[in-house]
């Protein structure tokens, strides 16, 4: 990318308001009621009228939700852009970046990115027998691999950190620092759905989801909607609250190579073994915010699976390969550690809402409203997942 194509995008958008329904552990609500509820608290937020917002960047598609039409019908939007994926983690940062890219080329001049599940109304249709998805000529959505009796989504995530240990000696208990200290983080969350604090000891105890992945390797299965207000910096700035300037991004990466709940060279099919580093393109999202990791105040991730945490630790460049399961100890990722994660709980342990919860998260933290568990000085941080798409954002 070259120096004037990173000026065009960088600090040009910003995010004005975020909003979220109640998060639930067993269904109160349709898709859409929850979306409406984030939608309103995020212009409540922003102090911005529903007129404003010109365009949807919607994760609430089929068949977890509603389409992008009849949400504009519903709560009184006249749209010229829209954007609708499924409803999957993955779609997070390429939603982001599609709503910030509408708004900087002038297609919209706010956009408001949706994601509303009722992932309890909707039982099995994510690797059980109603899984349609999974009829895909492919297998599963997940990575995981119905030929071979893999019918659940952590089979992905299973099997990508059964060679990651084979390979680099990783254990079950190292793995468990991950959903530990996110949990500490949920303590510290009112809104968080699990409250109750998680040890090592339970952790080890809890039964196998697919080996080598615990209960508490997996994400709640919850209910709940967010919504991400994006527009211009300048309308930002003159918002109810400080602008979350969206600084550099880089896309969701896909090849022969790749597997999406693993590094590159992990995962069904990927024998090949190669040491990862990774370069500059890969890197990019840094060079086109102009910082660097040791510049990153927080990072944050779509954790459905602990392991995911790792990888995305090691395609960053934050550590180096088969580093990760000794370098997430210690408190390393916890509040007051050297890099905070996922401070909210994350989909561990505050709430799966395909990771966006994560993002309004990252919001808060910009603008120093997370109290008892507010990263001290915040001014980046960081949305990278294990797929290799990120937002960098700051205040």
């Amino acid at each position: 990318m070259t120096d004037a194509a990173t000026r065009t995008i960088r600090d040009r958008t910003a995010i004005a308001g975020v909003g979220v329904s109640r998060f639930s552990l067993r269904a109160e609500s349709s898709p859409m009621e929850l979306a409406v509820q984030a939608f309103k608290a995020a212009l409540a937020d922003a102090g911005l009228d529903r007129d404003v917002v010109d365009g949807v960047a919607i994760n609430i598609g089929w068949p977890l939700g509603v389409d992008y039409d009849r949400f504009a019908e519903v709560v009184g939007l006249r749209l010229r852009f829209a954007d609708q994926t499924w409803t999957h983690g993955r779609f997070v940062g390429p939603s982001l970046q599609h709503a910030a890219m509408a708004v900087a080329s002038g297609l919209a001049t706010c956009v408001a990115c949706m994601c509303a599940v009722s992932f309890t109304q909707q039982r099995g249709l994510l690797g059980g027998p109603g899984d349609f998805e999974g009829t895909r000529e492919e297998g599963g959505t997940h990575e995981e691999n119905p030929v071979y009796g893999l019918t659940a989504p952590a089979a992905g995530a299973a099997l990508s950190f059964r060679r990651y240990m084979a390979l680099y000696g990783a254990t079950s208990a190292q793995l468990a620092a991950v959903p530990i200290t996110f949990r500490r983080h949920a303590l510290l969350n009112p809104q968080a759905l699990m409250q109750k604090p998680l040890t090592l000891e339970a952790h080890q105890r809890s039964r196998w989801i697919v080996e080598p992945l615990h209960l508490y390797d997996c994400c709640v299965v919850s209910d709940g909607a967010a919504c991400v207000l994006v527009t211009t910096a300048e309308r930002a700035r003159d918002g109810a609250r400080p602008p979350v300037l969206l600084a550099g991004m880089q896309g969701m990466r896909a090849g022969r190579d790749e597997f999406l709940f693993g590094l590159p060279g992990l995962g069904i099919g990927k024998q090949r073994r190669f040491p990862y580093t990774p370069t500059d393109d890969e890197l990019l999202v840094y060079r086109m915010a102009g910082v660097t990791q040791q510049d990153v105040d927080g990072l944050y991730t779509y954790d459905a699976f602990s392991p995911l945490v790792l990888f995305v630790l090691e395609r960053f460049g934050f550590c180096g390969l088969g580093e990760a399961a000794v370098w997430v100890q210690d408190g390393r990722i916890g509040l007051g550690g050297a890099l905070p994660m996922n401070t909210s709980g994350g989909l561990l342990s505050e709430a799966h809402v395909s990771g966006w919860n994560s993002i309004v998260e990252i919001v808060r933290q910009l603008r120093g409203e997370c109290g008892a568990r507010q990263v001290e000085g915040a001014r980046v941080m960081q949305w990278a997942t294990a797929w290799g798409d990120s937002v960098v954002f700051r205040r």
